[in-house]
Protein backbone atom coordinates (compact mmCIF):
# COMPACT_ATOMS: atom_id res chain seq x y z
CA UNK A 1 0.00 0.00 0.00
CA UNK A 2 1.72 3.36 -1.03
CA UNK A 3 2.06 5.71 1.61
CA UNK A 4 0.29 9.11 1.57
CA UNK A 5 3.59 10.96 1.29
CA UNK A 6 4.34 9.28 -2.06
CA UNK A 7 0.79 9.82 -3.31
CA UNK A 8 1.43 13.21 -2.44
CA UNK A 9 4.74 13.57 -4.02
CA UNK A 10 3.54 12.53 -7.70
CA UNK A 11 0.83 14.52 -7.46
CA UNK A 12 2.73 17.71 -6.69
CA UNK A 13 5.32 16.64 -9.34
CA UNK A 14 2.77 15.89 -11.84
CA UNK A 15 1.47 19.54 -11.34
CA UNK A 16 4.76 21.05 -11.14
CA UNK A 17 5.81 19.46 -14.71
CA UNK A 18 2.09 20.46 -16.40
CA UNK A 19 0.15 17.37 -15.55
CA UNK A 20 -3.11 17.13 -13.33
CA UNK A 21 -4.19 13.62 -12.73
CA UNK A 22 -7.53 12.32 -11.80
CA UNK A 23 -8.18 10.03 -9.05
CA UNK A 24 -7.99 6.87 -11.31
CA UNK A 25 -5.02 8.07 -13.16
CA UNK A 26 -3.30 8.73 -9.85
CA UNK A 27 -4.04 5.74 -8.60
CA UNK A 28 -2.28 3.64 -11.73
CA UNK A 29 0.71 6.07 -11.87
CA UNK A 30 1.33 4.94 -8.32
CA UNK A 31 0.99 1.43 -8.63
CA UNK A 32 2.77 1.18 -10.96
CA UNK A 33 5.39 2.28 -9.26
CA UNK A 34 4.97 0.33 -6.18
CA UNK A 35 7.04 -2.85 -6.82
CA UNK A 36 10.31 0.25 -6.53
CA UNK A 37 11.32 0.91 -2.78
CA UNK A 38 9.62 3.82 -1.85
CA UNK A 39 12.77 5.63 -1.37
CA UNK A 40 13.91 5.34 -4.33
CA UNK A 41 10.73 6.68 -5.79
CA UNK A 42 10.76 9.62 -3.51
CA UNK A 43 14.38 10.15 -4.83
CA UNK A 44 13.08 10.02 -8.18
CA UNK A 45 10.67 12.61 -7.89
CA UNK A 46 12.65 15.11 -6.26
CA UNK A 47 14.97 14.66 -9.48
CA UNK A 48 11.93 14.65 -12.11
CA UNK A 49 10.78 18.12 -10.04
CA UNK A 50 14.11 19.69 -11.22
CA UNK A 51 14.84 18.29 -14.50
CA UNK A 52 11.30 16.85 -16.53
CA UNK A 53 9.93 19.46 -18.75
CA UNK A 54 6.62 18.40 -19.53
CA UNK A 55 4.39 15.62 -18.85
CA UNK A 56 5.20 13.31 -16.26
CA UNK A 57 5.53 9.82 -16.87
CA UNK A 58 6.13 6.45 -15.33
CA UNK A 59 9.52 6.32 -17.09
CA UNK A 60 10.66 9.69 -16.27
CA UNK A 61 10.84 8.27 -12.36
CA UNK A 62 11.77 5.15 -13.42
CA UNK A 63 14.91 6.01 -15.29
CA UNK A 64 15.92 8.50 -12.58
CA UNK A 65 15.80 6.05 -10.09
CA UNK A 66 18.90 5.72 -7.39
CA UNK A 67 18.89 2.26 -6.85
CA UNK A 68 23.14 1.63 -6.87
CA UNK A 69 23.71 1.14 -10.80
CA UNK A 70 26.51 3.36 -12.02
CA UNK A 71 25.08 5.80 -14.85
CA UNK A 72 26.36 4.97 -18.24
CA UNK A 73 29.75 6.86 -18.52
CA UNK A 74 30.96 6.09 -15.16
CA UNK A 75 30.24 2.48 -15.88
CA UNK A 76 31.90 2.62 -19.05
CA UNK A 77 35.15 4.47 -17.00
CA UNK A 78 35.03 1.49 -14.52
CA UNK A 79 35.79 -1.13 -17.46
CA UNK A 80 39.15 -2.82 -17.59
CA UNK A 81 40.54 -2.20 -21.22
CA UNK A 82 42.56 -4.97 -21.26
CA UNK A 83 43.01 -8.65 -19.59
CA UNK A 84 45.34 -7.12 -16.88
CA UNK A 85 42.65 -5.10 -15.41
CA UNK A 86 39.84 -6.22 -12.81
CA UNK A 87 36.85 -4.58 -12.14
CA UNK A 88 33.63 -4.98 -10.13
CA UNK A 89 31.07 -4.52 -12.02
CA UNK A 90 26.59 -5.21 -12.32
CA UNK A 91 25.18 -7.85 -14.84
CA UNK A 92 24.41 -5.19 -16.55
CA UNK A 93 27.80 -3.86 -17.44
CA UNK A 94 29.21 -7.17 -17.80
CA UNK A 95 26.22 -8.35 -20.79
CA UNK A 96 27.23 -5.01 -22.41
CA UNK A 97 31.01 -5.02 -22.13
CA UNK A 98 30.05 -8.68 -23.70
CA UNK A 99 28.40 -6.61 -26.55
CA UNK A 100 31.28 -4.07 -27.16
CA UNK A 101 34.29 -6.44 -26.66
CA UNK A 102 34.87 -7.35 -30.06
CA UNK A 103 35.17 -3.67 -30.91
CA UNK A 104 37.25 -2.99 -27.95
CA UNK A 105 39.87 -6.21 -29.45
CA UNK A 106 40.28 -4.62 -33.04
CA UNK A 107 41.14 -1.18 -31.85
CA UNK A 108 38.12 1.05 -31.97
CA UNK A 109 37.46 2.50 -28.51
CA UNK A 110 34.70 4.97 -29.50
CA UNK A 111 32.79 2.44 -31.37
CA UNK A 112 33.05 0.08 -28.18
CA UNK A 113 32.16 3.18 -25.32
CA UNK A 114 29.03 3.54 -27.91
CA UNK A 115 28.27 0.11 -28.50
CA UNK A 116 28.57 -0.49 -24.52
CA UNK A 117 26.16 2.90 -23.60
CA UNK A 118 23.52 1.92 -25.67
CA UNK A 119 23.47 -1.77 -24.54
CA UNK A 120 24.30 -0.81 -20.65
CA UNK A 121 21.23 1.94 -20.98
CA UNK A 122 18.70 -0.65 -22.44
CA UNK A 123 19.89 -3.55 -20.10
CA UNK A 124 19.65 -0.93 -16.91
CA UNK A 125 16.23 0.26 -17.90
CA UNK A 126 14.66 -3.57 -18.65
CA UNK A 127 16.59 -4.39 -15.07
CA UNK A 128 14.66 -1.31 -13.51
CA UNK A 129 11.41 -2.25 -15.39
CA UNK A 130 11.41 -5.77 -14.22
CA UNK A 131 12.47 -3.99 -10.44
CA UNK A 132 15.41 -6.11 -10.30
CA UNK A 133 18.47 -4.81 -7.59
CA UNK A 134 21.50 -4.51 -8.39
CA UNK A 135 24.25 -7.17 -8.06
CA UNK A 136 28.18 -6.56 -7.86
CA UNK A 137 30.27 -9.04 -9.05
CA UNK A 138 34.09 -9.00 -9.27
CA UNK A 139 35.87 -9.55 -12.86
CA UNK A 140 39.52 -9.95 -12.30
CA UNK A 141 42.38 -9.49 -14.51
CA UNK A 142 46.15 -10.84 -14.54
CA UNK A 143 47.63 -8.26 -12.53
CA UNK A 144 47.26 -9.07 -8.71
CA UNK A 145 48.08 -5.45 -8.02
CA UNK A 146 44.78 -4.58 -9.75
CA UNK A 147 42.70 -7.06 -8.54
CA UNK A 148 43.16 -5.70 -5.12
CA UNK A 149 42.46 -2.21 -5.75
CA UNK A 150 39.29 -3.39 -7.56
CA UNK A 151 38.06 -5.42 -4.55
CA UNK A 152 39.22 -3.00 -2.25
CA UNK A 153 37.17 0.23 -3.79
CA UNK A 154 34.18 -2.42 -3.88
CA UNK A 155 34.29 -2.89 -0.51
CA UNK A 156 34.93 0.62 0.33
CA UNK A 157 31.95 1.65 -1.80
CA UNK A 158 29.52 -1.09 0.24
CA UNK A 159 29.44 -2.90 -3.33
CA UNK A 160 31.08 -5.89 -1.67
CA UNK A 161 31.83 -6.95 1.58
CA UNK A 162 35.40 -7.89 3.08
CA UNK A 163 34.66 -11.60 3.43
CA UNK A 164 33.72 -12.10 0.14
CA UNK A 165 36.68 -9.80 -0.89
CA UNK A 166 39.31 -11.93 1.58
CA UNK A 167 37.53 -15.08 -0.06
CA UNK A 168 38.90 -14.08 -3.14
CA UNK A 169 42.00 -12.41 -2.63
CA UNK A 170 43.50 -13.59 0.73
CA UNK A 171 45.99 -11.71 0.78
CA UNK A 172 43.50 -8.61 1.78
CA UNK A 173 42.90 -10.09 5.49
CA UNK A 174 45.97 -8.44 6.19
CA UNK A 175 45.41 -5.20 5.34
CA UNK A 176 44.61 -2.88 8.35
CA UNK A 177 40.71 -4.35 9.27
CA UNK A 178 39.50 -1.48 11.04
CA UNK A 179 39.98 0.76 8.55
CA UNK A 180 38.61 -1.74 5.83
CA UNK A 181 35.91 -2.18 8.24
CA UNK A 182 34.87 1.51 9.45
CA UNK A 183 35.04 2.41 5.48
CA UNK A 184 32.70 -0.41 4.42
CA UNK A 185 30.08 1.15 7.24
CA UNK A 186 30.82 4.27 5.86
CA UNK A 187 30.37 3.79 2.32
CA UNK A 188 26.72 1.69 2.99
CA UNK A 189 25.70 4.53 4.72
CA UNK A 190 26.53 7.23 2.38
CA UNK A 191 25.59 5.58 -0.41
CA UNK A 192 22.19 4.52 1.38
CA UNK A 193 22.91 0.45 -0.37
CA UNK A 194 23.00 -2.50 1.71
CA UNK A 195 26.14 -4.32 1.88
CA UNK A 196 25.63 -7.96 0.65
CA UNK A 197 27.61 -10.56 -0.35
CA UNK A 198 27.67 -12.00 -4.19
Amino acid sequence: MPSEQLIQAVAVTAELCGRTFTPAAAAVFVDDLARYPEAQVLGALRRCRREVRGILTVQDVVSRLEDGRPGAEEAWAMIPKDEAGSTVWTDEMAQAYGIARHLLDEGDRVGARMAFKESYGRLVAQARDDGRPVVWSPSLGHDASCREAALLEAVERGRLTLSHAVEIVPSLEHRPQPLLAGQQRIAALIGGIATKTV
